[in-house]
């Protein structure tokens, strides 16, 4: 799968012809993290959206800029003058972090440049994106709720998600939380868990905490600031966020017990007009590549310390019952 199609695509379609060539394209293009040679295009770019991306030369995703250790921007970073990325779009040496990295190795096994955008997180949850990106890569979980919008691909991380508290809490396990109050980003996962509507494919989840009041806030450090400040009991999260605080300086604990395990995901719009289906496999061949080869475990660990790759990649997509068109 790491040859130059381009060479391939010409000696079949001597043997078999074109049609044959872009059969073989769309089952077999499939691309490691150390592909550079960009595969050839085997639909309409008007119609199909690989063939869109191969086209254009770019891939643009969606990534927050003020996430770290996920995405955060690069000080005092250079943007090249060859870039294709347009003037509203950040370009490779502008950002890093795990889930930024992971868009540049998805890219690299494109055979195309990575750009990014950061739109509000609603709006990538939401769908109907306008075909203003191509993917997200903003630590979002699998859930029954988003498969209605968007279309899953392989997860990239798994990490277990924590209830965090304050140092002084009296509180020990989740159900101590029935009743009380607890944040959560507004249209994550954690939220819909609070409000017992979370349908996690594949994974199972403690559901002990009754009748919470559930606050939501648009970013996770704003809502683990609130928790400090004793605005509200507790903060719902994914483990690494909650740790990233108590580093920063607010004095919150974690529960023992994990809600649950999120797995994360790249997120591809289902209303993109285009047929997606060469996109999405692609982007599984790829990442699942990138396990194989240990680049997002040593990636996880690089930015957390740990790793939350390998549970990932270990993740049977099939379950969820996805049929991408």
């Amino acid at each position: 799968m790491r040859d130059d199609l381009t060479g391939r695509r010409k000696s079949l379609a001597a043997a078999f012809g074109l049609a044959c060539v872009a059969v073989l394209l769309a089952a077999c293009g499939g691309s490691t993290a150390s592909s550079t040679s960009p595969p050839a295009a085997a639909a309409d770019s008007a119609q199909d959206k690989l063939a869109q991306i191969v086209g254009r030369g770019t891939l643009v995703l969606s990534n927050s800029t003020t996430y770290p250790p996920q995405s955060m921007l690069v000080p005092n970073a250079k943007r090249l003058d060859s870039t294709k990325c347009t003037n509203s779009q950040l370009t490779a040496a502008e950002v890093t972090g795990y889930d930024v990295e992971t868009g540049k190795a998805l890219a690299k096994g494109l055979g195309v440049e990575p750009c990014f955008v950061s739109p509000p997180w609603s709006e990538v949850v939401s769908g109907s994106w306008g075909d203003r990106w191509d993917i997200a890569y903003r630590s979002g979980a699998i859930n029954s709720d988003r498969m209605t919008r968007l279309w899953i691909t392989q997860p990239y991380r798994a990490e277990p998600s924590r209830f965090f508290v304050r140092s002084d809490a009296p509180f020990q396990k989740p159900s101590d939380l029935s009743g009380k109050s607890v944040g959560a980003c507004t249209g994550c996962s954690h939220e819909l868990y609070l409000k017992r509507t979370l349908v996690l494919p594949g994974v199972a989840f403690v559901d002990d905490v009754r009748n919470p009041t559930v606050v939501g806030y648009s970013e996770e450090p704003s809502g683990l600031k609130a928790l400090a400040d004793g605005k509200i009991d507790a903060f719902l999260c994914a483990e690494q966020e909650g740790r990233n605080a108590i580093a920063s300086g607010l004095r919150l604990r974690a529960l023992d017990q994990p809600a649950f395990t999120s797995m994360l995901t790249g997120l591809v719009d289902k209303k993109s007009g285009l047929d997606d289906a060469a996109f999405v496999a692609k982007v599984n061949a790829v990442i699942e590549g990138l396990h194989t080869d240990g680049t997002l475990k040593a990636l996880s660990e690089k930015f957390y310390g740990a790793d939350y790759a390998t549970a990932a990649g270990q993740f049977d997509l099939t379950v969820i019952g996805q049929t991408v068109r």
